[in-house]
């Protein structure tokens, strides 16, 4: 993909390797951690847990219901349980297991959805996953994650192992823009401030905060400066910040590769809502499934491109 391209970040890794290979890590750092996976371990790379560790390495098959059910049982048992999917057949096929067996009981079952979002692009919308973030913040209970970067990711799969309870990690498929290096810090509900600005603030996650960061440099230009909020942590969403940008920014935009139903863009406005009204808008996947196609004319097509969270940002501003 592009976004971020113009503005000179650098391409590392995708979410989704980097989580495997932090798994594994952590893998030789605690032997309670057993991993399960859906029969797509080459995908979600927990492919690189079950080589290093076979014997604590589940492949149930695709069935993610069952899946979810034996990693309740395991975490009931006292294991530390990792349960990984597609995100589309994690949370779409096993809703009432994690609602019963995991969030009801409060249990130590980390989820992980991979192949989130349209940027999977040729893979077509079976398997995007535009629900997954509201799917799993209307769970009581759950800490819901989602990466920029590397260094985010890394530091999130240390972070959901480090909470007890339930967390869902949401992962990706394509390369990433660095966004962070490891002199930075990460604090699970806590949002990361990646740009000062005083006249408007975009609130992102996942892909869309190097895409946040790309318009900013945009408005830069025209001279609006902009502040980034990197909202890694959709839930518990980081009130403070959120009603700091409102007060001292006068108005939001957040960018978000998921619907505008129910993702960040909702938990973000709850927040607006309560704390400190302003003009928002919402840059998500609108009240639509996209189609099969080159990630980066999806995002333009579906507007998720850095020009639409710019116009955004544009029309808000107008009005502050």
């Amino acid at each position: 993909m592009n976004v971020g391209r113009s503005i000179g970040l650098e391409y590392g890794a995708s979410t989704r390797d980097i989580f495997g290979e932090t798994l594994e890590e952590l893998g030789k750092e605690n032997s309670n951690i057993v991993v399960l996976d859906g029969d797509v371990s080459n995908s979600t790379r927990t492919k690189f847990f079950k080589k290093a560790f076979p014997e604590r390495f589940f492949n149930l098959g695709i069935a993610e219901s069952n899946i979810v059910g034996v990693a309740s049982g395991l975490a009931a048992s006292g294991k530390e349980v990792l349960a990984a999917s597609f995100a589309a057949f994690l949370l779409g096929n096993a809703y009432d297991q994690i609602r019963m067996g995991v969030a009801y009981p409060n249990l130590n079952v980390k989820l992980v959805g991979s192949h989130s979002g349209i940027s999977i692009g040729e893979d077509g919308p079976s398997q995007m996953a535009i629900e997954d973030l509201a799917l799993a913040a209307s769970f009581p209970n759950l800490t819901v994650l989602v990466p920029a970067d590397e260094q985010a990711t890394r530091w999130a799969t240390r972070a959901m192992f480090e909470h007890e309870g339930p967390v869902y990690l949401r992962t990706g498929r394509p390369a990433v823009p660095r966004i962070y290096d490891d002199s930075e810090s990460f604090e699970l509900g806590k949002a990361t401030q990646v740009r000062q600005g005083d006249a408007v603030t975009i609130i992102a996650c996942g892909l869309m905060v190097a895409a946040a960061l790309e318009a900013a440099h945009t408005l830069s230009q025209k001279g609006i400066e902009a502040r980034v909020l990197d909202m890694h942590t959709v839930k518990p969403v980081d009130h403070t910040s959120i009603e700091q940008a409102a007060r001292q920014t006068g108005g939001i935009v957040t960018a978000e590769e998921h619907s505008i139903a129910g993702g960040l863009g909702a938990a973000v406005a709850q927040v607006v809502a309560l704390r400190h009204p302003v003009p928002m808008a919402f840059v998500g996947v609108m009240d639509t499934y996209a189609e099969s196609g080159d990630p980066d004319d999806l995002f333009a097509r579906y507007g998720l491109s850095p020009a639409h969270i710019t116009q955004a940002a544009e029309r808000i501003v107008a009005h502050t």
